[in-house]
């Protein structure tokens, strides 16, 4: 699956920082090339767990309680709802530009 990450961040951020979405591309790693692992489905609770521990928790190191996060991740859903395709990576810009850990994804 061939995407311009770059551009889909474009649509939610004026100045996206392209060393932070390159972090977040490698992170993902291979499973961005699947369509159905490259999006986010905010009406899967599942989904949104694995958001939540494995993204906000593990990679970003965030500690503050559930509710919080899944509050951050329901705000993204959010600006993003008009959108059909909700890309993995641009939701995970979206969160960690939310919680100011853009720097530490470069």
């Amino acid at each position: 699956m061939a995407t311009d990450w770059t551009a889909d961040v474009k649509k939610y951020a004026t100045k996206p920082d392209e060393k932070a979405i390159a972090g977040i591309v490698k992170y993902c790693g291979p499973s961005l090339k699947n369509r159905d692992a490259a999006l986010v489905s905010f009406t899967d609770k599942d989904e949104l767990k694995r958001v939540r521990e494995g993204f906000l928790k593990k990679k970003l190191g965030l500690t503050k309680p559930d509710a919080e996060l899944d509050k951050a991740i329901e705000v993204v859903g959010g600006k993003m709802k008009k959108d059909h395709t909700r890309n993995r990576v641009t939701v995970y810009y979206l969160l960690a530009e939310h919680f100011g850990k853009l720097p530490s994804l470069n």
